[in-house]
């Protein structure tokens, strides 16, 4: 999952960004209002982490931009603020905020909010994704192929949860390398195709299947 930092504070940037990869995600990190959305145009986002004092343009500026466009209007935001009291939270709210929180805040309450939102931009009602005899706990990183732990590599995990996501729908091989690659590293140019035959060779061979020239389908 691809996550989008507007912070400008940059300690709180930096250790935003360096704990939200650690916890299995692919950060990106913008500064201002401003560049935020310049680089929501430019990639694909699963979730964005606002800030609402933000130079060149507020956060609130950043918010009604983003559900003005078809493109983002659906793109699911979290407000992180200082900004407190309930006027306030509900003005952002009603603005098109998906959740928000005030600084400082719990990190640990921060993730599970992350999880709820992209959980429910998925159709998903908990967060164990499924598809026959496989199972994949997201939050624990633990999949299981007819009730035995399988192990994955990191890699491996990203693509397959994925893949269980958007389950009974095509996923093309750039939207994958999105998955694996953060916003300024180099792509690899067989990456994928790696990934999903071990995945294969792990899950079983006709797990995955290939749509040729469009990219890569699991299927209930």
């Amino acid at each position: 999952m691809r996550v989008l930092i507007v912070e400008d504070d940059p300690m709180l940037g930096m250790a935003l960004n360096r704990g939200i990869g650690q916890a299995g995600y692919i950060p990106a990190l913008a500064t201002n209002g401003e560049s935020g959305l310049d680089m929501v145009r430019d990639n694909s986002f699963d979730v964005m982490i606002l800030d609402m004092n933000l130079p060149k343009m507020t956060g609130a500026e950043v918010l009604k931009t983003l559900r003005e466009a078809p493109a983002t209007k659906t793109l699911p935001v979290i407000v992180l603020t200082a900004m407190d009291g309930s006027a306030q939270k509900v003005k952002t709210l009603d603005s098109g905020a998906d959740d928000y929180m005030t600084k400082p805040f719990d990190f640990d309450e921060l993730l599970a909010r992350l999880r709820s939102l992209t959980r429910r931009g998925n159709g998903q009602p908990s967060s164990v994704l499924q598809c026959g005899d496989i199972e994949l706990d997201p939050d624990a990183k633990v999949v299981r192929k007819a009730g035995e732990v399988q192990v994955l590599t990191a890699k491996e995990l990203k693509v397959l949860t994925l893949l269980l996501e958007r389950k009974n729908k095509i996923v093309g091989k750039a939207q994958i390398e999105t998955q694996l690659y953060g916003y300024n590293d180099d792509v690899e140019s067989n990456t994928v195709e790696v990934t999903i035959y071990s995945l294969r060779k792990k899950l079983g061979k006709d797990f995955i299947q290939t749509v040729r020239g469009i990219g890569y389908l699991v299927k209930q």
